[in-house]
């Protein structure tokens, strides 16, 4: 049953948008008004994912194989998805977890190194794993692409008939934050992929990522956001779900070996079929948390313009910033 809520107005932020304050058992947190459904459970639990999961697809679960889409983590780092919260939820739609290699050299630069780490970080205990770049790349088309009109993801990308895109929400070095967007685009992205959508496509070498620091930074979340697009466009309606873990809220993203500790309290977790409201709605639980614990990952978000991704995406028609988040607890 969904929780009772009562609501007031308030400003935020974004002096720019209405937004409510919704109350529930759980406590406070604020809503844009209407728009996209964003589902939100504080129960950070294999429970509490199976939960709201099953609450946002309830009629429309994904069919065929199911890819899931998540961070393996960079090892020596810790933030990516704990196998014991997920493992429910992915074996419940019988999903095969899914990577690709990095751009950069490091310990999931190839699929050989890629595989170790998928396994000492325990995702092979819990259902099967493919590397998608393992056998090169496949070409997805985004006409209305301003940067990009073509994404390179992992080959193995046409094995699967639906996606779940299961993100771990936190900083990034150069996008501000990583979100449902960022692990539809760069996460799907082959390793030359990943270095096209960085330099908007300037690029496919791997020996040229440098490159990456000298695209102003507008054009790389533009170019994030087209690469999304290519990804949702082929998969088409029904067949990709998004959910988004709000726990150890680094500012740093999961390819970091050695990323900054958390000084957010964890959240909860958010699930829709839009991922532009979808991260929406996260950065916003952010920026409704406690203002001197936020700082950081505000600082971050901010310092590197990361919401023009959302801003790109939703020209695209990709999704609304527009929301309306649903307490499910009771």
């Amino acid at each position: 049953m969904e929780s009772s809520v009562t609501t007031r107005t308030c400003n935020t932020a974004d002096a720019g948008t209405l937004w409510t304050v919704t109350t529930t058992g759980a406590g406070s947190f604020a809503t844009a008004q209407e728009g996209s459904s964003v589902y939100f459970t504080k129960d950070i639990s294999a429970t509490g994912l199976t939960k709201i999961y099953a609450h946002l697809t309830q009629g429309r679960e994904l069919l065929g194989k199911v890819a899931v889409k998540l961070h393996s983590g960079e090892p020596g780092g810790h933030n990516y998805p704990a196998p014991a919260l997920i493992k429910d939820l992915v074996q419940s739609v019988n999903g095969t977890i899914v990577e690709c290699n990095t751009a950069y050299a490091g310990k999931r630069f190839n699929t050989a190194d890629h595989l170790v780490a998928l396994k000492d970080h325990g995702f092979t205990d819990i259902a099967p794993v493919d590397v998608m770049d393992e056998n090169g790349s496949i070409s997805l088309p985004f006409a209305r692409g301003k940067n990009i009109k073509v994404n390179f993801v992992g080959a193995n990308f046409a094995r699967y008939d639906s996606f779940l895109i299961l993100t771990h929400f936190k900083g990034h070095a150069m996008a501000g934050f990583g979100g449902a967007i960022k692990n539809v685009s760069i996460g799907i992205a082959s390793n030359e992929g990943k270095m096209w959508i960085h330099t908007a496509g300037a690029t496919r070498s791997l020996g040229d990522f440098s490159r990456c620091y000298r695209i102003r930074k507008n054009l790389f979340m533009e170019s994030m956001a087209e690469a999304a697009g290519s990804v949702i466009e082929k998969l088409g309606t029904g067949r990709i779900v998004y959910v988004s873990l709000m726990n150890n809220l680094s500012i740093d993203c999961d390819c970091n070996s050695h990323p900054a500790p958390p000084e957010l309290d964890d959240i909860g977790i958010l699930a829709s079929f839009d991922p532009v409201a979808l991260d929406r709605a996260c950065v916003d639980l952010i920026y409704a948390a406690d203002s001197e614990k936020s700082a950081s990952l505000r600082k971050r978000i901010e310092g590197r313009n990361g919401m023009h991704v959302l801003d790109h995406a939703e020209s695209l028609g990709l999704g609304r910033q527009q929301y309306t988040l649903v307490g499910i607890d009771a």
